[in-house]
C-alpha cells in the first residue's frame, strides 16, 4: 500500500511542470510527509494527555492542521469534498498562509532544538513548487493514506524514503552529495560500535544517512531501559548542513527513523573558527562522507590552522578538532588524500598520524559511488595518542560496480570481521609508522600481495546493465506519452 502511494505521487509530481528532477520530487514529497507526520504526532499527544486527563495545546493553530485544510473529514471518515481545497483555492492557501504561518515558527520557538523551530526551519527553506492546485490535490490525497503510528509502518515508510534518495543521489548533479551507501555506512559503524550515551556526529550529514544507520544498529541493541531510549531521542545524533534540500531531507529521514526533533543545524560547519570549539562541543563518534572537490573562499580557510581551499580537508581538521579525546571517527575521502604532495596534504597527513591513531584504511574500488567517478578510502582513527601501525584492506568484491551491481553488506564480511584483529591477508597488510616517509607521509596504498586485481563484467552483467537501461527508457517514454 505504501509503495503504490509512493509511485503515485512520484507520477503526478512528473505531470507537474514545476518539478523536473528526482531533487523536485524528494523536495515536494518531503514537506507533505512532514505535515502529514505532524498531523498524526498531534493526534498521538493529544489522545496520551486525554488518557491522563491533561488538557493537550496543540502545535498548530486549527486552520492549518492537515485534518483541516488537507484531508477534513466527513462523518464516515471519508474525504470531505465540500470542505477540502482544490484548485486554486488550494495554492492561494498554501502559499499565501500555509508557508508564511508555518515559516513563523522559527522566531516564535523557545530554542533551536524544538519541534516547532524545525518546523519554521522547513518552511523558511524550501517553497511549493507545485503549481496546479488540482495536482496537488491528488497529490495529497495519497499521502493521507499513509500512516506513521506503528513501529511497522515507520520502518517501511523510512525504507522507501530512503529509496527515493537513493534515487536522487543516482540521478546525479549534485544529488550524489546526498547519498552514501548504506552498507558502507553500516561497515564503517560495525568498526567504529557506538554505544548508548555517546554523542555520535556528522558535521556534513547530507540526507543523514550516516545518523540514521547509527540510530538503528543502537535502537537494535537488546534490553534497552526507557532512560536509554530517552537518550536515543534527545542527546545522541547531531547534524550539521549548509544546503536547504539536503537540511529538509535530514529533518524529515531521521523522523522517519524514529526521532522526533532532530538535533540538526542548518548552518556552514566550516565557517565555524576551529579556536572556538570547546571540551562541552566535542564528540564520542563521528561518522561522515564530506563533499570534496569544492572550493572554499579564503575567509573560510582562515578559521583552519592548515589552509587549503579543498573542502574535505577543512572537514578533516573540524572532525579531528570536534572528536573528544578517545573519540573514533570514520570518515570517507578522496584516495588522493593519501598521496598529494601539496603543502597542505602533507600537513594533514602529518597531523592525523601525530594527534590520532590511523588504525585503518579501507581502500574502495572504484564504483562504490555510482556516478561519482572517483576512488575514495575510508580512515578509521581514534584521537589522542600516536599512530603507530595503519592496517589497510583492499577491497574487491571481485566485479566491477555500477547500477546493477551497486555495493552491497556481503561484500565488507571479511572486511569487518579481518579489522577486528587487524589480521594480515590477501587484500590486506600493515604498515609500520617507522615505515612511512617522514617527509612526505605518503600513506597509498600499495598492497605487498599482488596490487589491486583487475575485474571484468561477466556477459550476463552486461546484459542486466542493457536491460535496466532499456527499463528506464521505457519508463520515461511511458511518462511523456502520457502527458501528450
Amino acid at each position: 500500500m505504501f509503495e503504490q502511494a509512493f509511485k503515485n505521487i512520484d507520477d503526478a509530481l512528473w505531470k507537474e511542470s514545476g518539478c523536473t528532477t528526482e531533487l523536485d520530487y524528494t523536495e515536494q514529497t518531503s514537506w507533505l510527509l512532514f505535515l502529514k507526520y505532524l498531523d498524526g504526532l498531534e493526534q498521538d499527544k493529544a489522545a496520551e494527555a486525554m488518557l491522563e486527563g491533561k488538557a493537550y495545546n496543540y502545535i498548530l493553530d486549527t486552520p492549518y492542521r492537515w485534518e483541516s485544510w488537507a484531508a477534513p473529514k466527513d462523518e464516515s471518515g471519508k474525504l470531505d469534498h465540500n470542505r477540502a481545497l482544490t484548485g486554486d483555492d488550494l495554492i492561494d492557501f498554501v502559499d499565501r498562509r500555509l508557508f508564511p504561518y508555518l515559516h513563523g515558527f522559527k522566531q516564535r520557538a523557545s530554542g533551536p532544538h524544538t519541534i516547532e523551530y524545525k518546523i519554521g526551519e522547513i518552511f523558511g527553506e524550501i517553497k511549493n513548487k507545485i503549481r496546479s492546485g488540482y495536482t496537488l490535490r491528488d497529490i495529497i490525497d495519497h499521502v493521507d493514506e499513509l500512516r506513521f503510528r506503528s513501529q511497522v509502518e515507520k520502518h517501511e515508510l523510512s525504507a522507501l524514503y530512503e529509496e527515493k534518495i537513493k534515487r536522487m543521489g543516482n540521478a546525479g548533479r549534485n544529488g550524489g552529495e546526498y547519498y552514501t551507501p548504506r552498507p558502507l555506512i553500516r561497515a564503517m559503524i560495525q568498526v567504529t560500535q557506538p554505544t548508548i550515551g555517546e554523542r555520535i556526529y556528522d558535521g556534513a550529514c547530507g540526507s543523514a544517512g550516516f545518523l540514521c544507520e547509527a540510530h538503528d544498529y543502537l535502537s537494535q541493541q537488546p534490553n534497552l531501559s526507557t532512560s536509554d531510549l530517552d537518550t536515543l531521542q534527545t542527546r545522541t545524533f547531531y547534524g550539521k548542513e549548509k544546503k536547504s534540500l539536503a537540511y529538509v531531507i535530514a529533518i524529515m529521514n531521521l523522523i522517519l527513523h524514529g526521532i522526533e526533533a532532530p538535533n540538526i543545524v542548518h548552518t556552514n560547519t566550516l565557517a565555524e573558527n576551529l579556536a572556538d570549539i570547546q571540551d562541552k562541543d566535542r564528540m564520542d563518534v563521528i561518522l561522515a562522507n564530506p563533499p570534496f572537490g569544492g572550493k572554499e573562499r579564503a575567509e573560510v580557510q582562515q578559521n583552519f590552522p592548515i589552509r587549503t581551499g579543498e573542502t574535505a580537508f577543512l572537514f578533516l581538521q573540524h572532525f579531528i578538532k570536534m572528536l573528544k579525546a578517545g573519540g573514533r571517527a570514520a570518515i570517507v575521502i578522496k584516495n588522493t588524500f593519501l598521496s598529494n604532495s601539496d603543502n597542505a596534504s602533507v600537513s594533514l597527513r602529518k597531523l592525523l598520524l601525530e594527534s590520532c591513531n590511523l588504525h585503518t584504511i579501507l581502500d574502495c574500488p572504484g564504483g562504490t559511488f555510482q556516478g561519482a567517478g572517483v576512488k575514495t578510502v575510508v580512515l578509521f582513527f581514534e584521537k589522542g595518542t600516536p599512530t603507530r601501525q595503519v592496517w589497510y584492506y583492499q577491497l574487491n568484491p571481485g566485479r566491477n560496480m555500477g547500477k546493477t551491481n551497486p555495493l552491497n553488506d556481503k561484500d565488507l564480511i571479511e572486511f569487518i570481521e579481518l579489522q577486528k584483529t587487524l589480521a594480515d591477508s590477501g587484500q590486506s597488510w600493515t604498515v609500520d609508522r617507522e615505515n612511512i616517509d617522514k617527509t612526505s607521509y605518503d600513506l597509498s596504498v600499495k598492497n605487498p600481495n599482488g596490487g589491486e586485481a583487475i575485474t571484468h563484467r561477466s556477459p550476463q552483467e552486461i546484459m542486466d546493465d542493457i536491460a535496466a537501461l532499456d527499463a528506464e527508457s521505457a519508463d520515461v517514454l511511458g511518462k511523456i506519452r502520457a502527458l501528450l
